[in-house]
Parts: structure tokens; sequence; C-alpha cells
């Protein structure tokens, strides 16, 4: 029997109301987890670039880590300790402030100290998880983008009495940044696809909710079509942009 495609279930009603709440959730989670990436993958690049070993062991372990992990297993991981060792170790932490200092917790109980699951936990944990798997990637884009600036001006950073972090922070790290914007730019793309896997502990993201479209009004077709052409339309959007900005700074790459 032949498929009857309906596209006008998706443009209005409960499936058109959930898309779009995916959507801005999409987006949501997508902006947070890039901004705390981008501070993240500074912080490890800078790390591994410093004269301190112990540093830099721990800067390229991190790396290497979430670099060669898949990203769902992760958002397992991050999930799971999010339900059952971080809200343990928490309730453990406040019982012991209870049991020496009963009295400021006694004006509001102590029963319900550590329940964190008042918050959107599953979104927090999909911003955790795309955080620390792209920021991994941003710091080898960024040191990439350090080691192409010229050695000399950094030893002329110390030269003149800038601390090793003051020369990177107001001389290396201004240029590195101009230089890898539009890698950093795939980069943001690649974080908003990856998004998509965060629908497996329950983020009510783009996918999340074509799938529930999919089970209510048993439209399958219609519900990832629509997704699809949104994650198309943002993927050319970012595209629009990383041409606009190598046009304008006259960045070519030559083959």
């Amino acid at each position: 029997m032949a498929y009857n495609f309906n596209w006008e279930i998706m443009l209005s009603g409960e499936p058109a109301q959930w898309m779009w709440e995916g959507f801005v959730t999409t987006l949501q989670i997508s902006v947070v987890a890039l901004v705390l990436a981008m501070l993240l993958g500074i912080v490890i690049c800078v790390l591994r670039l410093t004269p301190f070993k112990p540093l830099q062991w721990f800067s390229l372990a991190y790396v290497e880590f979430f670099r060669n992990t898949p990203l769902l297993v992760q958002i397992f991981f991050w999930y799971n300790a999010s339900h059952f060792v971080i809200p343990a170790g928490l309730n453990e932490w406040m019982n012991d402030l209870y049991y020496w200092f009963p009295g400021p917790f006694s004006l509001f109980g102590h029963e319900y100290i550590g329940e964190w699951m008042l918050f959107n936990v599953e979104f927090i944990t999909g911003v955790i998880a795309l955080t620390v798997y792209s920021a991994a990637f941003i710091a080898e884009e960024i040191r990439a983008g350090i080691f192409s600036i010229p050695k000399n001006q950094l030893e002329a950073s110390r030269a003149v009495g800038l601390s090793f972090f003051q020369a990177y922070r107001y001389v290396i790290l201004p240029q590195a940044l101009r230089i890898v914007i539009p890698p950093l730019i795939s980069q943001a793309l690649n974080l908003i696809k990856n998004s998509s896997l965060c629908m497996v502990i329950g983020v009510t993201d783009l996918m999340f909710m074509a799938s529930q479209v999919e089970s209510y009004y048993g439209a399958p077709f219609e519900a990832f079509s629509a997704a699809l052409l949104i994650y198309l339309l943002i993927s050319l959007f970012v595209s629009i942009c990383i041409n606009m900005y190598n046009k304008h700074f006259m960045i070519q790459v030559r083959y």
C-alpha cells in the first residue's frame, strides 16, 4: 500500500508547535554549549602550551580522551553521573554538614537538599556532554592557529615584561582566534548537529519532537523530513556566514 504523504499536518496544530519548541531547544542547548566549549577550549589550549609539564599532560590526556571516545557514550556517562553519582555525593555531603551545623539547615529542612533534579537535569547533562566533547576539538583548532603566529611575538611579549598568560591573552590569542574563526564556525555547525544525540536522554530538542510527532500522529516521513529541512537550513545559514567572513577578510585557500 502506498504511503500517503500529508505535509499539511506539519504546518499547524500540535505538530507545528512541537517542532517549533524543539527548534528553540536545539538552539538553546547549542548556543550555551558552544559558548562554554569556546571558553573551555581556550583554557585547555593554553594549558597545553604552558611550560609546566603536569598541566601539559592533563590537557593532552583531556584532548585525546574526549576526541577518541564516542559522543553518545559520553552523553550516557554524564546522564548516569547526574542521576546517581552526583546526587548521592551531594546528599552525603549535605548530611555531614547538617550533622555538624544543624542550625542553618533547620530553617528550611535538609530533606530536599541535594535534590538538584528540580532543575532540567537532562538539558544540563546535554550541555555538559556537548561542552567537554567540543572543547577538545576547539582546543586543537586554536592550538593550530597559535602555531601559525610567529614565535618571536611571544618572545617579544615576554621581553617587555608580560607574563606567560598575559602574553597569550593580549598578543597571541587575539591573532590566533581571528585566523581560526572559519574552522571554529565549522565546529559550531558540528555541535548543532551533534545536539540531536541528546534526545536519547530526554532533551526535548528537534529530533525528540520529531519522534513525538511520529508516535502521536503516525507521520514519520513528514516529521523527520521537517527535521531534516530545519537542520539543512541551519547548516546553510552557517555556511553562508563562513563564506561572507572569508570574502570580507579575503581569506583564500589555494590548492
